[in-house]
């Protein structure tokens, strides 16, 4: 069986269980049906039951996705963020974090398949044949693209199927909502924390990982270690992230004193060891790709390259400030410490600090 538009009568949007019809006038002006295809009518086109149903079935999906929305913006402010919860493949995360990304993924998923659904079963699935125009269209070909939408909008159904119309409406007023809500994680305002870090006076520098103290003698002419403050763990465990341990990870580094070229302060070596942020002045990436020779550090994220023997002047890349350097010493004990925290913001650049 053929389906064809029904052009001997106009459409009553009043009659939900009449299937949608075209006028001659407008009809006309609509792409002709692919030549060769046989077009079958859907169960929906010939059962107003089953279109009910179907309807029915739109609207339930679009109702999921207003539920989902409603419960990611309730489980923002009731979930606490320090809530913990074991997951299997992923270990111990976020509760809160979990039920976000869950609830605001399935309200999408939902309004994507209501949307399906509704074009499967109800809106018409003629096969269209248009020939190419030109690029720039004359107005009656513009009007021709009016009037076709006019009719697409009327044969969807949109205007008699009030249940799916209603339910659409409801879920797509409340798709922003987890949108505004995350507004709220853009403050309140930083303040001083992007400007220091957990460096302080006389603060023992400690390897990363296994958090030993560190002697000049444990580190070679050409060598480099990742380090952290002493009190690293202590801090994480108190604030219960990571924040601090990305923004107070250094680069020691040994040279012969004769290479120095230049440093950040007066003597802020020891020995010719050398200590900078490892966080990079572009975008943050971590550093540690050392080539010894030229004592030049490489980003592995955009390649920016910064001479560490010049204080940590940036010489390639995108990457428009230099390193900040740490100014070090030994405490009675041999052992090497800060002399002071960072005495710029380390990592890039931000809004308060305007280079």
């Amino acid at each position: 069986m053929t389906n064809k538009f029904d052009i001997n009568n106009t459409f009553d949007p009043d009659n939900e269980n009449q299937a949608p019809k075209v006028s001659k006038e407008v009809a006309t002006k609509l792409p002709t049906p692919a030549k060769g295809v046989d077009h079958y009518l859907r169960r929906t086109d010939t059962d107003p039951k089953a279109a009910k149903r179907a309807e029915r079935q739109v609207a339930a999906f679009f109702g999921a996705s207003s539920l989902f929305t409603l419960i990611f913006v309730v489980s923002f402010f009731a979930i606490p963020r320090e809530t913990k919860i074991a997951v299997s493949l992923i270990g111990v995360t976020s509760a809160q974090n979990i039920v976000l990304g869950t609830s605001f993924g399935l309200a999408i998923l939902f309004i994507g398949i209501g949307a399906i659904h509704w074009a499967k079963k109800l809106m018409p699935d003629v096969e269209m044949v248009q020939e190419r125009k030109e690029m720039k269209p004359a107005d009656e070909v513009q009007q021709e693209a009016l009037d076709a939408f006019r009719v697409g909008a009327t044969e969807s159904g949109v205007g008699q199927r009030k249940l799916i119309r209603r339910s659409l409406l409801g879920a797509l007023a409340l798709f922003p909502l987890p949108f505004v809500v995350m507004l709220r994680d853009l403050g309140p305002a930083p303040k001083g924390e992007l400007r220091k870090t957990a460096w302080q006076e006389d603060l023992h520098i400690v390897t990363d990982i296994t958090y030993e103290k560190i002697r000049p003698e444990d580190i070679p002419v050409g060598n480099l270690i990742s380090a952290m403050p002493e009190n690293i763990l202590e801090i994480q465990e108190e604030e219960g992230n990571l924040n601090e341990r990305g923004k107070s990870a250094i680069l020691l580094v040994r040279m012969r004193p004769e290479d120095i070229k230049s440093q950040q302060g007066p003597d802020w070596d020891y020995q010719g060891i050398v200590a900078y942020s490892k966080i990079c002045t572009h975008v943050g990436c971590p550093i540690a790709l050392y080539e010894q020779r030229t004592h030049h550090l490489l980003c592995p994220c955009h390649q920016s390259t910064f001479d560490l023997a010049d204080s940590g002047q940036p010489i390639f890349g995108p990457a428009a400030r230099r390193l900040p350097q740490l100014a070090i010493t030994v405490d009675e004990e041999g052992y090497l410490v800060a002399r002071q925290g960072f005495q710029e913001p380390i990592g890039p650049s931000f809004w308060e600090r305007g280079a």
